[in-house]
């Protein structure tokens, strides 16, 4: 027997099976054969507090203090060049980002040209621990009592006194059912007979590039075109590079478009000395938006066993902690400890 069951085994679901197991029993059901396969197994992994709509702040922020052991520095640089002043302006006063000279821009980052005339840097921007984090969640649920299944693609949902979820041959039943299905939120919305809120998952590609001319990237900062036309980031002694796309597709387990990719290149590689020889691998995530690209949380308005932890877009990692615990406390009952402002815009009522 189980109270909830969560559909959907990516940060989103594992962190809201974890703060609801301490309350109620949980089953956490995921179609793929691991945890975090899809978007979350593909994120950029960077915590930067001011990055997003004001919602997705407030949840950084308040879940700032339980990431503290997840986080080792990395930075944040922005750059822009002639022509670009405006958005650049725009863009530091969003992040809470200092200017700084270009000469100290290129102590952070040697191989930034010399078509860079500004730049602006904030140090307290972080790489997270992603596969730790879910593990993490994982082992509360399953501490507290609750399962968490992988490899069981939910196949059918019915209602009638309780939720039953159908997973091929095998079925379990819930007083409540919470839609954490990432970029297949409307679809498990649709299959449970409630109306689908227009969840977009837009693909973000990604390459692996040696590191350039053989620098040690592994101190460098993430560093970004103003606008997010594109980004770089090290890791693991590589640069990751992004052309930041974000293309309407349908849900699937995506790849980058080979096209896209090459004029994401072509875009980082306007900002640096050191062209682009090599690509030694690229792939592609879905970051999945609700049509004003804040995240969906709470109980469905009309359907009120149904509960919506939907549209994480690119801020999963960062929100995670927060917009768990809002979750499991309003499902709970208990009183949240966001501002009443913030929860009202992410609330699925305001469809």
């Amino acid at each position: 027997m189980t109270d909830i069951i969560v559909i959907g085994g990516g940060i989103a679901g594992v962190s809201a099976a974890a703060r609801l197991s301490d309350g109620a029993r949980v089953t956490l059901i995921e179609g793929e054969s691991a945890l975090g396969y899809h978007a979350s197994g593909r994120s950029a992994a960077l915590f930067e507090e001011n990055y997003g709509a004001p919602s997705v702040v407030a949840l950084n922020k308040a879940s700032a203090a339980y990431q503290q052991p997840y986080l080792s520095p990395r930075g944040f640089l922005l750059l822009g060049r002639a022509g670009e002043d405006e958005q650049f302006e725009a863009d530091a006063e969003t992040l809470k980002c200092p200017e700084i000279s270009v000469d100290d821009a290129r102590g952070h980052i040697p191989i930034l040209n010399g078509a860079i005339t500004r730049a602006a840097y904030h140090a307290d921007a972080f790489d997270i621990d992603t596969d730790r984090m879910i593990q993490d969640f994982a082992k509360t649920v399953r501490a507290n009592g609750g399962q968490v299944l992988t490899g069981a693609p939910v196949t059918s949902i019915t209602r009638g006194k309780q939720w039953f979820v159908h997973c091929g041959e095998n079925a379990f039943t819930a007083d409540i059912l919470v839609n954490a299905a990432g970029a297949w939120a409307d679809q498990i919305a649709t299959m449970a007979g409630v109306a689908p809120i227009g969840i977009m998952p837009l693909r973000r590609s990604m390459a692996r590039l040696p590191a350039p001319a053989g620098h040690d990237v592994n101190e460098w900062p993430i560093f970004f075109g103003v606008g997010e036309t594109w980004y770089a980031k090290p890791d693991a002694g590589k640069l990751l590079v992004s052309p930041a796309d974000e293309d309407l597709v349908e849900p699937q387990d995506a790849w980058a478009d080979d096209m896209v990719l090459a004029e994401g290149l072509d875009r980082y590689s306007q900002h640096v000395t050191e062209p682009v020889t090599r690509v030694e691998t690229s792939w592609a995530g879905l970051r999945s938006f609700a049509p004003d690209r804040t995240l969906v949380m709470g109980r469905d308005p009309h359907i009120h066993d149904f509960i919506w932890c939907a549209g994480q877009g690119g801020y999963g990692f960062q929100t995670a902690p927060a917009a768990s615990q809002l979750l499991a406390d309003l499902v709970l009952g208990r009183p949240p400890h966001i501002d009443a402002d913030t929860i009202k815009s992410l609330s699925p009522a305001r469809f």
